[in-house]
């Protein structure tokens, strides 16, 4: 949420920030609406004032026993304004909330302006090590391919049960799934010195608009209306709002959190973009990275976290690059935000494993989450979130770099002590 003061005393920077984030939102309109609540505001309170005035009045004539009649016929038309006043204010604050819920971050100065995905930025790229045993196959399969020949994932009948875009992973498949999950929690917790953190998978309407989510995004959302709770879209919902209403001692600063949560995501009006086997799933499991930061300390901390995100792709051996998302690609909440994409060679494309972001006080903000600084101030937290990863498609990169010319699947040496000791799934084990 951008303050009103903020937006009243910069309307230009606003303005821009909207063309640049191609959204639309009547910034005029709002400055309109500001200035009438304040005008309003300002004549409520004189006769508030007036009211209590007379108030006092009434008691001391009446204590007298004096003639009260004009006074009581005055107070009744201070009283109807004042009534009025506050329905108005009301409706005033309501129009002006509506209008400041739809305006998104404002993108860094750094930010690359553009269009569309295109006109993203190459930070880097890492070519990888990944190296089979065995001389690759040719040509190379996807991985959909491989995961049916060795009975890893079971597609169709995850449909049967739940529809498309809910996988079942079987066996070996299951396995290698959870020695993702629980190596990317280790390296994060023992190398990154992050707190873990278990949370709740179902959150309430405040928790989804305190990170932004609600209300432009709600199309995408699985929601349980009759106790109109949301499935999480990320483990960065429950996790931010930990603190919402929170006033957290300096002290406290910084917080690291890493959490795992399968995410649900309805991806409406996705269908067809990417849609074989795990590309663009309705759920998957994801690890998490969150931070509360002082605001001094929140562009170090996000060069951080791309770097820890980018850590787990290089202890995986899987080639990637780094691309800075230009303002139009920016989320509602970002302020600046950084993909990190892996390669696949069986599908010949990068595939996005990791969104890292700043959000500044934007979500601190909605969430009122603020601490008290060094001199007693209180001031609003710095929240920044990464994946550290995405499971689905680094589950992807993983078997078509690792695939053998004999149909097996090489185990990375990072995930081998968390495969039982597997250094291979074979196609006749399964």
């Amino acid at each position: 949420m951008i303050d009103i003061k903020f937006i009243r005393e910069n309307p230009e920077v606003i303005k821009d920030a909207l063309k640049k984030k191609r959204c639309d939102v009547d910034i005029e309109q709002l400055l309109q609406f500001d200035s009438d609540k304040r005008k309003l505001q300002y004549a409520f309170d004189t006769d508030k004032a007036h009211q209590n005035t007379i108030s006092k009045e009434i008691a001391s004539r009446k204590k007298k026993r004096e003639d009260i009649s004009g006074i009581i016929a005055e107070m009744q038309k201070v009283a109807n304004r004042v009534k009025e006043a506050s329905n108005n204010l009301n409706r005033l604050n309501e129009q002006i909330n509506t209008l400041l819920q739809s305006i998104p971050n404002i993108p860094d100065d750094t930010v690359p302006v553009g269009k569309d995905e295109n006109d993203n930025r190459l930070v880097r790229e890492w070519k990888g090590s990944a190296e089979t045993d065995q001389e690759e196959p040719s040509p190379l399969l996807d991985h959909l391919e491989l995961a049916e020949g060795l009975n890893l994932l079971d597609l169709p009948r995850g449909t049967k049960i739940s529809g498309s875009g809910f996988p079942v992973y079987r066996r070996y498949g299951a396995l290698l799934e959870r020695a993702l999950i629980n190596f990317m929690l280790d390296y994060h917790i023992i190398n990154h010195n992050y707190q873990e953190i278990a949370v709740p998978v179902l959150v309430n309407r405040q928790a989804m608009f305190g990170t932004g989510q609600l209300p432009k995004l709600e199309d995408d959302m699985y929601r349980i209306s009759e106790d109109d709770l949301f499935l999480i879209p990320t483990g960065e919902v429950p996790v931010t709002n930990i603190y919402s209403g929170e006033i957290l001692r300096h002290e406290q600063l910084p917080e690291k959190f890493v959490t795992f949560t399968p995410c649900f995501r309805r991806e409406a009006g996705s269908y067809g973009k990417g849609t074989r086997g795990l590309q663009r799933i309705h759920q998957f499991n994801k690890v998490e990275m969150v931070r509360f930061v002082r605001p001094e300390e929140s562009g170090t901390a996000l060069e951080e976290m791309i770097n820890e995100a980018e850590s787990i792709l290089k202890a995986l051996e899987l080639p990637y690059r780094v691309m800075e998302l230009n303002t139009s690609d920016l989320s509602f909440a970002s302020a600046r935000t950084y993909d990190l994409e892996v390669w696949t060679p069986g599908m010949k494309k990068y595939l996005e494993v990791s969104s890292v972001s700043n959000f500044r006080d934007f979500q601190a903000r909605r969430a009122s989450i603020r601490f008290r600084d060094d001199n007693g101030r209180v001031s609003f937290v710095h929240t920044l979130n990464g994946s550290g990863l995405a499971t689905p498609r680094t589950y992807i990169a993983i078997l078509e770099h690792y695939q053998n010319q004999d149909g097996s699947i090489t185990v990375p040496k990072a995930l081998q002590k968390y495969m039982q000791g597997m250094t291979r799934i074979e196609p006749e084990e399964c």
